[in-house]
């Protein structure tokens, strides 16, 4: 007997059906502003064609079946071969038809960078792990174009808008990927501690031919057609090295994948301890130039990370909103409940302010060539990867716990976004990391960034020009004081930033209800803890994403 002991009601099946674009009104008012309207349609169809429920259901499978290390082949030879679920293989097929690897280098179009951001925001909504891969490959690009060789020969596939699955040798590939290995087991963040050697072949040099010997920990994406490494050349001084996984005659480079790592999330995206056993590489840059060569790239990963975060943010604010509008608790809609309204408005506050900073950020890049961009992208980029990565965290767990015993379970979206912030604030630099790197650009550039100052204070008034005035005396204490504050510099320039960026172009409800909350002393630690009496809930939340 097929006993039916009750009907299954009151509940919510995650939104997977939705146009990812029509349904942001902040992303669509980013784009118009940033001059990028030409790219418009083609985000329109792309954010159409992500919120289907085949797109979710292709990022459900990418991390429910996970990559698989395969040494060897069935006959003893080695292969060091990571197999994926054809679900990743179709996810990032997506990304690259989309141009999310290559747009912001193509050519120089007005509003590509926030094109390109705007893209990998959408994406990022759906499906994290493949941008990975994205990330690093993009970084590379500006890296390879100072290296007149290497470029001849792989740099229209580098910019090629084809996914190519194949283990090949470069040449015969449609499209490349590459990636970057620096961190070792005995340095971590602290990458002059490494000490993976590179043997010359002959006279060495830029662009000359090497032999790395030694180990890498962490090696994400180890299907790149090639990485960025750094080993110490004989004098001692690092290097940055361009280790591909086929040697130019067509057999495998001497690259070990020894395991892959079991990571707490970011499940689709292998990564890799990897050793060298005199793998050949070329020298990028000049001898003892490695660490700037390798951290010019992670400027760039580490733009995609606040992106990337953002991203998790926005899903996660609107799974919340879409579960909390449909449930009903005491005789009510989740949505319509006082408390719980708080936490949705705070949780919409910082979702947008991430989104604004992160757009803006992308503008910088790509009018770095003016000293005042310069100055925005390299001072408010560590500052905005601290903040924006480690609020993500906290993010996610809310927005969770607003699904309850739902989300908390592992075969949810919710419990995947929750699972994967933290690597955004991990990878590419730690927390302190990235406080340290403000704090010394600060102490290099000093009138870069009391310029910074300057410009958010023309966008604000009041309290918050009060908060700013108090950050610029905060920087008048004792270098060794001031850095063991590097925590809060950062945090008080970030939230001074969202705050006049909205002002700027933001709904004066919203610019008025952040700067209400993020800067008044009283503001909770906790998401829903402003004071949400006064503030116009309904509009914010509407706006968030409309009913």
């Amino acid at each position: 007997m097929d006993w039916q002991t009750h009907e299954v009601s009151n509940q919510v099946d995650e939104l997977d059906h939705y146009h990812l674009l029509n349904t942001d009104p902040a992303l669509a008012e980013a784009l118009d502003q940033a001059g990028a309207q030409a790219f418009v349609p083609q985000l329109s169809d792309y954010a159409a064609e992500l919120g289907q429920p085949e797109s979710y259901a292709l990022a459900e499978q990418a991390n429910s079946h996970t990559p698989e290390l395969q040494t060897h082949d069935k006959r003893g030879r080695r292969i060091d071969r990571v197999d994926f679920h054809p679900a990743w293989h179709r996810l990032m097929t997506m990304l690259r038809r989309q141009d999310l690897v290559a747009m912001p280098f193509r050519d120089e179009a007005p509003g590509r960078w926030s094109a390109w951001a705007a893209g990998f925001y959408l994406h990022g909504q759906v499906e994290s792990g493949t941008l990975c891969p994205a990330t690093m490959t993009q970084a590379s690009i500006p890296l390879l174009r100072k290296e007149a060789a290497l470029w001849e020969q792989h740099g229209s596939r580098l910019l090629s808008r084809e996914y190519d699955e194949r283990d090949l040798p470069l040449q015969d590939k449609r499209g490349l990927w590459v990636g970057m290995g620096m961190t070792e087991k005995q340095g971590g963040s602290d990458v002059r501690a490494n000490t993976t050697q590179a043997l010359p072949l002959g006279a060495g040099g830029r662009g000359g031919e090497y032999l790395l010997r030694g180990h890498k920990w962490f090696v994400s994406a180890p299907m790149c057609d090639a990485h960025l490494v750094v080993a110490k050349t004989p004098d001692g001084a690092p290097g940055c090295f361009f280790v591909p996984r086929w040697r130019p005659d067509g057999t495998r480079n001497a690259v070990r994948l020894q395991r892959l790592k079991h990571k707490l999330g970011n499940r689709s995206n292998a990564s890799a301890e990897v050793e060298f056993q005199d793998a050949w590489g070329v020298l990028m840059g000049e001898e003892g130039r490695g660490i700037p060569t390798i951290i010019e790239m992670a400027t760039y990963t580490r733009l995609n990370c606040v992106v990337g975060s953002a991203a998790l943010m926005r899903q996660a604010l609107v799974q919340a909103l879409h579960a909390t509008r449909h449930r009903r608790a005491f005789g009510q809609r989740l949505a319509d409940l006082p408390l719980m309204r708080a936490v949705l408005a705070d949780l919409a506050l910082e979702s947008e302010a991430a989104l604004r900073l992160s757009m803006r950020l992308a503008q910088a890049f790509e009018r770095q060539h003016l000293p005042a961009e310069r100055a925005w992208m390299r001072l408010m980029t560590p500052a905005a990867k601290f903040w924006v990565c480690k609020r993500a965290i906290e993010f996610c767990g809310e927005a969770m716990e607003v699904l309850g015993g739902n989300g908390y379970m592992d075969d949810g979206l919710l419990a995947r976004l929750y699972r994967e912030a933290p690597v955004n604030s991990i990878w590419e630099g730690s927390g302190n990391v990235m406080c340290l790197d403000l704090m010394r650009a600060v102490a290099r550039e000093p009138q870069a960034f009391f310029g910074l100052l300057d410009e958010l204070g023309a966008s604000l008034d009041g309290g918050p020009r009060a908060e700013l005035q108090g950050l610029r005396e905060m920087l008048a204490q004792p270098p060794a004081q001031l850095e063991a504050q590097g925590r809060r510099v950062a945090e008080r320039l970030v939230l001074l930033a969202q705050a006049a960026l909205l002002r700027r172009h933001a709904p004066g409800f919203v610019a008025d209800a952040f700067a209400a909350s993020r800067l008044d002393a009283r503001w909770g630690h906790v998401y829903g803890g402003l004071q949400a009496v006064g503030l116009p809930v309904e509009d914010l939340l509407q706006r968030a994403f409309p009913a």
